[in-house]
């Protein structure tokens, strides 16, 4: 049986790379902060994963000797690491956090691994929030970082480390840089997941309004389980490199809200009001991917179209709004 090891279990990326690994059989061990309480919004299926192959150890990341000794006990064939503060608006008003978990957690992971000697192949999650200010279009895994934030510059360490470690030291070690991925799993404080909640409750009678930010800017929106897949077969793969994950289309906030009210039979206008205050210090206005060098060696394909997302995420959230409003 195949052994893996994952940080940042409860998180939506983390959530749906446990349901993947178990369901090929795989012994998950699950790094869940002390803090963490088992509830149903923050747990749900992994309570009954449990049971059913998922080893739940507690600690913090950025603890060097817990980590080490940690892979020395484990031995994982596979190491995920997918732990970090990953709310880009956040980043700003908690650098300092962002930076310790961001960036310092691929470093423990991989020095860690090193210094064990276990032959573990390891697997950072990079961000598209990397490029930030974009010098070309679209991005692939060669284009130029320019972060607009500290979770961005965070990411880049991360994935700096990654690289630097894999050609200094020989690990088996790859860095996805996903684009935006969402699903019904997504946090409710990032956008995509706000707008399909607040469908849902104002169809359901239980909000009046949204209010968002910058709603002009454009991302390459994907679905969470699609790129999950590319996660494993990056580290499947007989040597070790950096893959872009996204699906070459961009679209606006502004889309995403009109599909998600659209589903719903509503009129967006009627309901969102725009708030200056929510705009970012920096922001990143562009965003597209070019996956081409991820289609070609590892065959990956994104399934699931934009408007497919969209619907849903806000078919379940119309779903959720109404059982709260029994």
């Amino acid at each position: 049986m195949r052994r893996a090891f994952i940080t940042g279990p409860t998180g939506q990326d983390g959530s749906y790379l446990c349901d993947l690994l178990l369901g090929k059989g795989y012994e998950v061990h699950a790094l869940v902060r002390q803090s963490t309480q088992f509830t149903p919004d923050r747990w749900g299926h992994l309570r009954g994963a449990m049971q059913n192959g998922l080893v739940v150890h507690h600690g913090d990341l950025i603890d060097a000797s817990l980590m080490r000794n940690l892979i020395e006990e484990i031995r994982p064939d596979e190491v995920y690491n997918l732990a970090a503060q990953s709310h880009v608006g956040q980043s700003f008003e908690q650098p300092i956090n962002t930076v310790d978990v961001t960036a310092m957690g691929p470093l423990v992971l991989l020095e860690a691994i090193r210094r064990s000697k276990v032959p573990a192949r390891f697997y950072q999650a990079s961000s598209s929030e990397m490029f930030g200010r974009v010098t070309s279009f679209p991005q692939a895994e060669h284009t130029r970082f320019h972060p607009r934030s500290p979770y961005g510059c965070a990411k880049a360490f991360g994935h700096h480390i990654t690289v630097n470690y894999r050609e200094a030291y020989g690990l088996f070690a790859c860095s996805g840089i996903l684009f935006n991925h969402e699903s019904e799993r997504r946090g409710e404080t990032f956008v995509t997941r706000k707008i399909t909640r607040a469908v849902g409750r104002i169809k359901a009678g239980l909000q009046r309004e949204l209010v968002l930010g910058n709603t002009e800017a454009k991302r390459d929106w994907g679905y969470a389980p699609d790129y999950v897949e590319a996660m494993w077969l990056m580290l499947q793969h007989d040597r070790p490199d950096d893959f872009v994950i996204g699906t070459g289309e961009q679209h606006s906030v502004q889309e995403f809200l009109e599909a998600a009210f659209a589903r719903a039979g509503l009129d967006w206008n009627r309901y969102v009001r725009r708030d200056p205050r929510l705009m970012r210090p920096a922001e990143v206005d562009t965003l597209c991917a070019s996956a081409l060098h991820a289609r070609s060696i590892l065959g990956w394909e994104p399934k699931t179209s934009f408007r497919k997302l969209v619907e849903r995420m806000t078919d379940h959230d119309i779903g959720l709004a109404q059982q709260e409003a029994k």
